[in-house]
């Protein structure tokens, strides 16, 4: 069969965030788009909104947030190389993220951390500490 023939020519938007594993369950996908973490073209989505070839989405994931171009429709889920072929991100939401990646690790810099876990002793003086006890 011809290729171009499988490919449909729209795809419901909580169908198509699955399919190109943006979320792992498509009730994720649904939930994220009716909490509003989904807009579609500068506009708000509804989960059975149908997405074409060339729209524009919006996509907020905890503390990421990714712009990205339709590139490929699927109501299929398939491997992660296959899905990442389904959009293009932005250059500029790639340099945002960036940004925000390196001021998160410049954040954690200044934690640091016990090269081991604490043992028995350690963690009964960290227990006294935090009770008051001293």
């Amino acid at each position: 069969m011809n290729e171009m023939q499988d490919m449909p020519l729209a795809v419901r938007a909580d169908v198509w965030l699955w399919a190109a594993r943006f979320f792992k369950t498509r009730s994720l996908a649904k939930q994220a788009i009716d909490g509003g973490k989904v807009d579609v073209n500068g506009s708000g989505c509804k989960p059975a909104k149908t997405l074409h070839v060339g729209d524009r989405i919006e996509l907020t994931r905890g503390e990421e947030r990714l712009e990205v171009v339709i590139v490929a429709l699927s109501q299929m889920r398939g491997p992660a190389p296959v899905a990442q072929g389904l959009y293009r991100e932005t250059e500029a939401s790639a340099a945002a993220r960036e940004a925000a990646r390196a001021q998160r690790r410049l954040g954690a810099a200044g934690l640091l951390r016990p090269p081991t876990r604490p043992d028995k002793q350690a963690r009964r003086q960290i227990q006294r500490f935090k009770d008051g006890q001293t």
